[in-house]
C-alpha cells in the first residue's frame, strides 16, 4: 500500500464530501431517546439516518456487491446496516452511532449545538466528533483500500441510534442480525477519545456506569421557611447527608469498597506511560474557572481516577426553583440525577442494586427517600493485543501521525464493546477516536478536529488491510 497516496485520497474525500455532510448533520437536533421522549414524532433521528444513508449509498456504488439497509425493529430506534464484500471467510465489524447528547448551556458567542461553525481545523457543533463522523470515516477507509486495489476481509458497518441512552436497543439488533454479522475477528470502534492530536491513541478499557434519580421528600407541599425551618428538616440537607454515604464530600473519593476492583498491573503501567506522554495536559485540557486545580497533581493517579476508579457526578437537580423565582419557602423535596462511573470490570447491575440499597436504607428523620435506577451498563477491559495488531497500529500511527501509538483507558462508556466482547471472545479490538483536548463531548463548544479525523480514517484502512494479510497467513 502507498500510505502517502492513502492519506491524499482520504484527505480529499473528507474535504470534498465528508465535512460538508457533517455540517448538515450537526444542524439536526437528533437527541438520544433518553433526552427526547418524542424522538419518533419529531423526525430528527430519521433525518440523520437519511442524510448518512443517502451519502453512503452513493459511495457504495464504488464498492461492488455492497448493500445498505436501514433496519427498524418495532418500537426501537433505527440502525444502519452496511455490508461490504471482501476476500476470505473473515469479518470485520466497524461501529459508530448517530444519536446526540442534549444541547447543554454555556456555548461561546456565535457557537451552538445545532449551529455548525468551521474555525480553522475545527468543526464546532453537537455530534460531529461523538460520533457522527464514524460512518464517513469507516467508508473512507474502505474506499481508500479499493482505490489502490488492496484486499480486505468482508466488512460490516453498524451505526446505532441510542448509544447516548445506554445502547438499550442494540442487543436486539445484534441478535436479530447475528446470522448476517457472522463471527468477526476484528472490531473497530471510532467512538472513543485521544489524549492529544499528535499520535494514535488506543482505548484499553472503558468504565461502566450506573445511575438514576435520588429523591428526598419531607412535606406534601412547600411551606413558609420562617415558620418551618428549625422544625422541618431540609430535604436538601438530608440529600447531602445521604450522598455522603457514597462520596467523601472533602475529597470526592467513593467510600464503599464494593464499588472498587483490583487494577491490573498492565493498566497501571500504561497509565504511568500515558501520564509521561501527556504531562500536565491531563488536566490543563479542561476549562478551569478562577484558581481551580485538580484533585491531585500526581499525574498517574489522575489517569487511574478517570479510567479505573469509581467517581460520582451530579448531573441534574429537581425541586429547586431558579434564583430569580426562589421565594422564602422550605421546599417539599429535592431530587438529584446521579451518574456513577464504575470500574471496567465491575458488574454494573450489581453496582446499581448496591447503590439503591445504600441510598434508601435508614432514611434520616423518616424522610421518603427513593432512588430510581435509570441505567446500568458494565464497562469493558480489552483483551491483550495480538502481535500483528500491535505492530499494525504502531506502524499506522507512524505513517499517519509521525509518532508511535499510545494506550490508555477512557472514563466514558461504550456499552457495545462489552456486549461484543462477550459475544465474540476471539475478536481483537481497535478502539480509538477524535475526542481530544478541549473537544468537550457532551458539553458546550464541542468540536471535531478534522485533521485527526482524516488520520484516524487512514489508520483504519491500514489496520483493516493488515488484518486481511494476517488472515491470509493463517
Amino acid at each position: 500500500m502507498d500510505t502517502a497516496r492513502l492519506s491524499r485520497f482520504v484527505g480529499k474525500l473528507w474535504d470534498d464530501e465528508i465535512v460538508p455532510r457533517l455540517v448538515e448533520y450537526i444542524r439536526i437536533p437528533n437527541k438520544s431517546p433518553m433526552f427526547d421522549k418524542d424522538w419518533k414524532a419529531h423526525g430528527h433521528m430519521d433525518a440523520a439516518v437519511k442524510l448518512m444513508s443517502d451519502w453512503a449509498r452513493a459511495r457504495l456504488a464504488a464498492l461492488p456487491g455492497s448493500t445498505l439497509e436501514v433496519v427498524q425493529l418495532e418500537g426501537r430506534t433505527p440502525l444502519i446496516y452496511i455490508e461490504v464484500p471482501g476476500q476470505g471467510d473473515d469479518t470485520v465489524v466497524l461501529y459508530g452511532h448517530l444519536d446526540k447528547q442534549p444541547e447543554m448551556t454555556g456555548w461561546a458567542e456565535g457557537l451552538g449545538p445545532w449551529t455548525p461553525v468551521l474555525k480553522g481545523d475545527k468543526l464546532y457543533g453537537r455530534g460531529g466528533a461523538d460520533d457522527g463522523y464514524a460512518i464517513f470515516g469507516s467508508l473512507a477507509a474502505l474506499l481508500a483500500l479499493h482505490e489502490q486495489g488492496v484486499p480486505h476481509a468482508r466488512c460490516v458497518i453498524l451505526i446505532e441510534a441510542c448509544e447516548e441512552s445506554g445502547s438499550y436497543d442494540l442487543p436486539f439488533y445484534v441478535d436479530h442480525l447475528a446470522a448476517r454479522i457472522g463471527n468477526p475477528s476484528l472490531v473497530v470502534c471510532l467512538d472513543s477519545g485521544c489524549g492529544n492530536y499528535e499520535q494514535l491513541w488506543l482505548t484499553t478499557s472503558l468504565r461502566g456506569m450506573t445511575g438514576g434519580n435520588l429523591t428526598v421528600q419531607v412535606l406534601e407541599e412547600g411551606v413558609h421557611s420562617g415558620d418551618a425551618s428549625g422544625v422541618v428538616p431540609s430535604s436538601f440537607r438530608i440529600l447531602r447527608e445521604i450522598l455522603s454515604r457514597l462520596e467523601d464530600p472533602q475529597t470526592g473519593t467513593i467510600k464503599p469498597k464494593e464499588l472498587y476492583v483490583e487494577i491490573p498491573a498492565q493498566r497501571v503501567e500504561q497509565a504511568q506511560h500515558a501520564a509521561t506522554v501527556l504531562g500536565s495536559d491531563i488536566y490543563t485540557k479542561f476549562p478551569w474557572a478562577g484558581g481551580m486545580h485538580p484533585v491531585t497533581k500526581e499525574l498517574p493517579e489522575l489517569v487511574l481516577n478517570r479510567t479505573w476508579r469509581p467517581q460520582l457526578a451530579v448531573t441534574g437537580i429537581g425541586g429547586i426553583p431558579p434564583l430569580d423565582s426562589a421565594g422564602n419557602v422550605l421546599r417539599p423535596f429535592t431530587a438529584a440525577k446521579l451518574s456513577l462511573r464504575v470500574p471496567p470490570t465491575l458488574d454494573a447491575k450489581q453496582a446499581g442494586r448496591f447503590l439503591k440499597q445504600l441510598l434508601e436504607k435508614d432514611p434520616p428523620y423518616g424522610a421518603t427517600v427513593t432512588f430510581d435506577l435509570e441505567k446500568d451498563g458494565s464497562g469493558w477491559n480489552a483483551p491483550a493485543l495480538s502481535p500483528w495488531l500491535e505492530q499494525a497500529v504502531d506502524e499506522a500511527s507512524q505513517h499517519q501521525f509521525g509518532a508511535p501509538a499510545t494506550y490508555m483507558g477512557e472514563g466514558g462508556s461504550i456499552p457495545f464493546m462489552g456486549m461484543l466482547g462477550e459475544k465474540f471472545p476471539r475478536a481483537q479490538f481497535l478502539i480509538t477516536g477524535v475526542l481530544g483536548p478541549h473537544s468537550n463531548a457532551h458539553g458546550p463548544n464541542e468540536f471535531l478536529h478534522i485533521p485527526t479525523g482524516k488520520k484516524v480514517s487512514a489508520v483504519v484502512a491500514e489496520v483493516v488491510a493488515k488484518h486481511y494479510a494476517q488472515g491470509a497467513k493463517g
